[in-house]
């Protein structure tokens, strides 16, 4: 499940861990800044029930990320991912993220460092090119260049991005995919782990990929129809769900009372669980009950079965 900044929160992990069990899970792009000169452990936090879990790092100073990749490696994390996709003007003004694709060699420098600060998997999420630089062999040679670090597992947002003109969720959606780039890629270079990203948003369309590369990454689809996990634990690995939705919000209650009891607010959870029923009968209730309620009481713990009732009173 891609790296997602305000969704892929430690809560919303440990709700999509449970739909399933086998996927690599990231955690939202956190910068080395963040972790060096703030809190460590709010930015790091993370339930232990949500193992394999990466941490996505955003930087492009080498120390730096040396230094967060070894905090990272200390606190359990399973493996370190390099934004090098992220467009926001933000992200630039810091020198990292998708403009990152304009230096391949400050890029393949900085993996070097980070995979001789740990001993768990470096990986990097990187996009096809960024405005003019954006032909296939440009992506290519880029990276070709940064696997001369030794890092072998490269995530590709199968979509160049524009680093001016366009808003970040303009570059979600603007520029064309082309994932036959992406498997081009594979066949050039059949020594990487190609995982591929971008607008995939089914079950066929996961298993179609995975006839040309070795990973599909999910984004928003994971998030706003979440039991599409579900369905991919259920069909792509070897250990079977057999949960329910309704196995899922008593799961979600008792998470919920922990965290409520640690001062956690209740719409800090509830509302990554709004795509549940999506696609249902009564799924527009549930939608409705969660979002005007969660804002009333931090503290009510039944808010996932009061929307589970309005939900089948709509249903019939």
């Amino acid at each position: 499940v891609a790296p997602m900044m305000d969704w892929t929160d430690r809560h919303c992990r440990y709700f999509h861990r449970l739909l399933a069990p086998s996927a690599v899970l990231y955690t939202e792009m956190v910068t080395t800044g963040a972790i060096i000169h703030g809190d460590a452990n709010r930015f790091l936090a993370y339930n232990t029930q949500e193992h394999p879990v990466a941490l996505q790092l955003g930087g492009s100073e080498q120390k730096d990320l040396a230094t967060c990749s070894l905090e990272a490696q200390q606190r359990g994390y399973d493996e370190i991912n390099l934004n090098v996709g992220c467009p926001s003007d933000r992200v630039q003004r810091g020198r990292f993220g998708a403009c990152l694709m304009l230096e391949p060699e400050l890029v393949r420098d900085c993996m070097s460092a980070m995979m001789d600060a740990v001993d768990i998997p470096v990986t990097i999420k990187t996009r096809l090119g960024v405005d003019d630089c954006d032909s296939y062999q440009y992506m290519s040679d880029f990276v070709g260049r940064v696997a001369e670090s030794g890092c072998d597992v490269f995530v590709m947002h199968a979509r160049k991005a524009f680093l001016a003109g366009l808003s970040p969720k303009q570059n979600r959606d603007v520029p064309p995919l082309r994932y036959d780039w992406v498997y081009r890629l594979k066949q050039e270079m059949p020594g990487l782990q190609i995982t591929i990203n971008g607008g995939i948003d089914s079950l066929a369309a996961v298993k179609n990929h995975l006839e040309h590369v070795d990973g599909v990454m999910l984004g928003r689809a994971a998030y706003h129809t979440p039991w599409l996990l579900a369905e991919c634990q259920d069909q792509l690995f070897d250990k079977k769900t057999v949960i329910e939705r309704e196995d899922i919000i008593e799961l979600m209650n008792t998470y919920i009372e922990h965290q409520v009891h640690e001062g956690v607010a209740v719409k800090h959870i509830s509302r990554h669980l709004l795509g549940l029923f999506q696609g249902l009968p009564g799924a527009k209730a549930w939608r409705r009950d969660l979002s005007e309620n969660a804002y009333r009481d931090d503290h009510n713990t039944e808010l996932l079965n009061q929307a589970l009732v309005a939900m089948k009173t709509a249903a019939g």
